[in-house]
């Protein structure tokens, strides 16, 4: 088996959802919010309905489904941002984001016991 590059090493870790790249990732947006002017849920929200339009990865959607249940968001107002953005950006669409949600979800290991 061949030995991946370092490059190759990082992209496989953002793709798999490593903690040090989310980390990062997460970093370069925590002046966003404040910037926003928008409440903690609304922001997420309104996150989330810019992933599905533009059909981000699944790992883009566990960063931000994370974030929307540390602050309390119900995964009924996630749901109601998909039936809102439907008509504007498609059902494939939707219905894709809805997937990959479930996916990004299960980046999330269980803990063995």
């Amino acid at each position: 088996m061949a030995t991946m590059s370092s490059a190759e090493q990082n992209i496989n870790a953002l793709a798999e959802g490593d903690a040090p790249v989310l980390e990062t990732l997460a970093q370069m947006t925590l002046d966003t919010f404040e910037r926003s002017g928008l409440d903690a849920q609304t922001y997420t929200l309104v996150r989330l309905a810019a992933l599905a339009s533009m059909d981000a990865a699944p790992v883009s959607y566990l960063l931000n489904l994370g974030a929307a249940e540390e602050i309390g968001v119900p995964l009924e107002m996630v749901q109601g941002v998909l039936v809102a953005i439907a008509p504007v950006v498609g059902i494939a669409r939707v219905v894709s984001a809805a997937g990959k949600m479930i996916r990004g979800i299960g980046l999330v290991a269980e803990p063995s016991e």
